[in-house]
């Protein structure tokens, strides 16, 4: 069948196959939604969506690079991810979900859905695989967003912005990024992701700031009142209410704000003959625990230090999704064989333990955590520092390397969010946390 998929698709271009995918979508959009589908209708509606799916794949496997350039006209036009998607959807019809389709998803519950962010996986797979259009995608995501460029004047003013999950202060030529969701442990969910990449380009973009540091507020949660918490990870009951969505939270976190820790962010004005982003050294501080997203942190940062009663892991295949490119860093950190304990196994690993030094620098006295802060801020200030993390990156995380890794990513993170496993243990969590 595949084979005379992309025969036709040579054959007839984007008229056939948008033709084709017209009648699949009228064929679910005729069936009752998800949750009340008979397993019958269930079985119907997935061998549909499979036949669509391999005719989506066929044909950008051959028109990718020709699909992204009518996009952005010729590579000229920078589109971020989810305007991207939505340009998508205007001109070519059924290749993704429309923005009425996703509205219509969102208001769903995670076990309601139909499904159509695989779509979008599918397509971002073949964005992103491409080395033309792959590339282009990524340098747009490095540019600042919009929210952070108006907030600007203010921070390079005052030193100081207050958004909903961060407080971002500048103090003695270091940018302070606190996360204080404190009533859910610093557990990412959209808004804190646009936070968090707006904090992040201000502090990249502020002349005055020379190093960065990322540490967790104080909580008002019962179990950890008044004590820092780095960060929990995903927030579970978020993804349970179909609040997390693959462009606006998990691809989006990879390719915005945690790429720019990575390469930095593109400059305003143009970049100089010498460097297309401004980068600078990231410091990581870790208090009680960093959990799933909160570990992946650790491992884009220059330094990062924890306090001796902490504990670092990465759950995602518990929880049955894969952790952001954690997969991708935490082995050229700890080796093979402690990453699959780590990912595949649920391993913690408290700070004390030798194998979690492989991914921390320092390890103090809680009640030492301002100095070491203030000690690892004063050793990376100097001017050759960000030079050599610049090669650093590029030796350890090659741009095409991450950006094969995040293509993959792309499809197989859409199939899991939408895995029966993942839907069944979110409930549950939010079942037992209410």
């Amino acid at each position: 069948m595949i084979a005379d998929v992309r025969a036709a698709t040579a054959r007839d271009g984007w008229a056939g196959v948008g033709a084709a995918l017209a009648r699949a979508g009228e064929t679910i959009a005729a069936l009752p939604p998800p949750d009340a589908r008979t397993a019958a209708q269930r079985t119907r509606a997935a061998g549909v969506q499979d036949e669509a799916r391999a005719l989506r794949t066929a044909f950008l496997d051959t028109h990718v690079d020709a699909v992204y350039d009518r996009l952005t006209d010729g590579r000229t036009t920078p589109l971020r991810l989810a305007d991207l998607v939505s340009a998508a959807a205007v001109a070519y019809p059924g290749l993704v979900p429309t923005a009425g389709q996703l509205a219509a998803e969102r208001t769903r519950v995670q076990a309601g859905k139909e499904g159509h962010e695989i779509d979008q996986g599918i397509f971002l797979r073949a964005v992103l695989a491409s080395p033309v259009a792959g590339a282009h995608l990524l340098d747009a995501m490095l540019r600042p967003t919009p929210r952070a460029l108006e907030l600007l004047p203010r921070f390079t003013e005052t030193g100081l912005v207050e958004t909903r999950s961060v407080r971002l202060e500048r103090r003695d030529g270091a940018a302070h990024l606190t996360m204080h969701r404190d009533d859910c442990l610093n557990a990412e969910d959209e808004q804190q992701v646009d936070d968090m990449e707006t904090a992040v380009d201000l502090a990249l973009l502020d002349p005055g700031v020379r190093v960065a540091v990322l540490r967790g507020g104080e909580m008002t949660h019962p179990r950890y009142c008044g004590k820092r918490v780095f960060s929990a990870g995903i927030n579970l009951k978020s993804l349970h209410a179909g609040e997390i969505s693959l462009v606006g939270f998990l691809l989006r976190r990879e390719l915005g704000y945690i790429h720019k820790i990575v390469r930095g962010v593109r400059g305003v004005g143009g970049a100089p003959w010498h460097s297309r982003t401004v980068e600078k050294p990231w410091i990581a501080a870790v208090d009680t625990f960093a959990i799933g997203g909160g570990m992946q942190l650790l491992l884009v940062c220059d330094h990062v230090l924890a306090a001796s009663d902490a504990y670092v892991s990465l759950p995602a295949a518990r929880e049955g999704i894969v952790p952001g490119a954690g997969n991708f860093r935490l082995g050229r950190h700890t080796g093979p064989r402690i990453s699959r304990q780590v990912i595949l196994q649920d391993r913690r690993l408290p700070v004390t333990d030798p194998d979690a030094r492989l991914v921390l620098d320092e390890v103090v006295e809680p009640a030492a955590m301002d100095d070491a802060i203030a000690a690892a801020v004063d050793r990376l200030g100097g001017p050759a520092v960000v030079p050599n993390r610049h090669m650093l990156n590029v030796a350890e995380e090659p741009p095409d390397e991450f950006r094969r890794y995040m293509a993959e990513f792309a499809l197989q993170q859409a199939l899991r969010i939408h895995g029966a496993d993942v839907v069944g243990k979110v409930g549950r969590f939010t079942q037992r946390s209410a």
